[in-house]
């Protein structure tokens, strides 16, 4: 099992290779150079200051939620158990699909909970990070509406908000609604599956049809708890919220730091649509959401051309990336190094 997961990793970042390749030929890689290297160390200092911010927003919200669950963290586990989270989003193919598991693993060792918590808490949170990043789009897509004609890439992209914003509200309360009825169809489908792998599995006990019932069981029960405590939901999407307008921000400073801005009402539509291609199979979306971000910035700035919207892009998620990816791997490996003395 490892092994096909570092394979489908290094296949994932080969693929985001070709994928940036293309991009940076398409815009040029001396353009990109030299947009960059103007940018001063005050610009560098601030992004830096917004994408730990971001974290730390985003990992407050986690222990908002670790907390309607009965498990107590501080600010800074929250975040460091974070960072790991966003570590293995971005290292995963399919991104946050792809690195939930990771995840609740590294929360229920860090915070001392069931592992099914751990699974209940980070998908609550990707849930709850979903509504606020396309109220903001709409709301940056209305506005900007209202000050210029809307091109035929920018009306598909904005159709696509609309959407989502009704499309998975929807599913979601569908599901909610027949959640006990899909909880025993996953039961039934996922028992003899976890006891055929786990055979195989070097010093994992086979758990028994009860265990596994019990563990589905807790997972849903989790998830109720969350969606039936509206203080902790309030507090937990307002701190979405923010944590998204930092990275609004960021991005917004990044093409003023290369010397081409925007109007922050680009930046309040193009991020949360430009983080839809976290899905791809890219890891962590990389080179996919570059793409699109870069593709929504010029076409809706008449001002800014796709190889200077690129520059700003490559700026942007330079931090938005590399900072959780570096840190979060950085806690990992002091978790995994924790677990190995143990």
């Amino acid at each position: 099992m490892a092994r096909e997961n570092i394979r489908a990793t290094i296949l994932g970042f080969a693929a985001a290779f070709v994928v940036f390749a293309v991009l940076f030929y398409f815009a040029g890689v001396d353009e990109l150079i030299n947009r960059l290297t103007m940018v001063s160390p005050a610009f560098v200092a601030g992004l830096f200051v917004i994408t730990i911010l971001w974290l730390v927003t985003w990992g407050t919200s986690l222990k908002t939620v670790l907390g309607v669950l009965g498990v107590d963290i501080s600010v800074l586990r929250s975040f460091l158990v974070f960072t790991g989270a966003m570590f293995s989003n971005n290292i995963t193919p399919f991104g946050q699909a792809g690195g939930e598991p990771v995840t609740a693993l590294l929360i229920s060792r860090s915070a001392d909970t069931e592992y099914e918590t751990g699974l209940a808490a980070i998908a609550s949170v990707d849930t709850i990070n979903f509504v606020p990043s396309i109220t903001i789009a709409l709301i940056g897509a209305g506005y900007y509406a209202t000050e210029v004609t809307l091109g035929r890439n920018l009306e598909i992209a904005l159709v696509a908000v609309v959407g989502l914003a009704i499309g998975v509200p929807t599913a979601v309360y569908i599901v909610w609604q027949r959640r006990y009825e899909l909880e025993r169809k996953l039961i039934d489908a996922l028992t003899p599956i976890i006891q055929r792998v786990a055979r195989y599995v070097p010093r994992v006990r086979v758990p028994s049809t009860d265990g596994v019932e019990r563990r589905i069981n807790g997972f849903f029960r989790a998830i109720e708890r969350v969606g039936r405590n509206p203080r902790g939901l309030a507090v937990a999407l307002g701190l979405s919220g923010l944590g998204w307008l930092f990275q609004m921000v960021g991005l917004w400073v990044a093409f003023h730091a290369i010397g081409a801005p925007i109007a922050f009402s680009i930046a309040l539509f193009v991020v949360p649509i430009g983080a839809i291609a976290g899905v791809t199979p890219l890891p962590g979306g990389a080179g996919g959401i570059e793409w699109t971000l870069a593709i929504l910035v010029a076409a809706a700035s008449g001002a800014v051309s796709f190889d200077v919207a690129t520059a700003g892009v490559v700026l942007f998620r330079g931090f938005i990336y590399w900072v959780p990816t570096l840190v979060g791997g950085l806690v990992l490996g002091l978790e995994s190094a924790r677990e190995w003395r143990a």
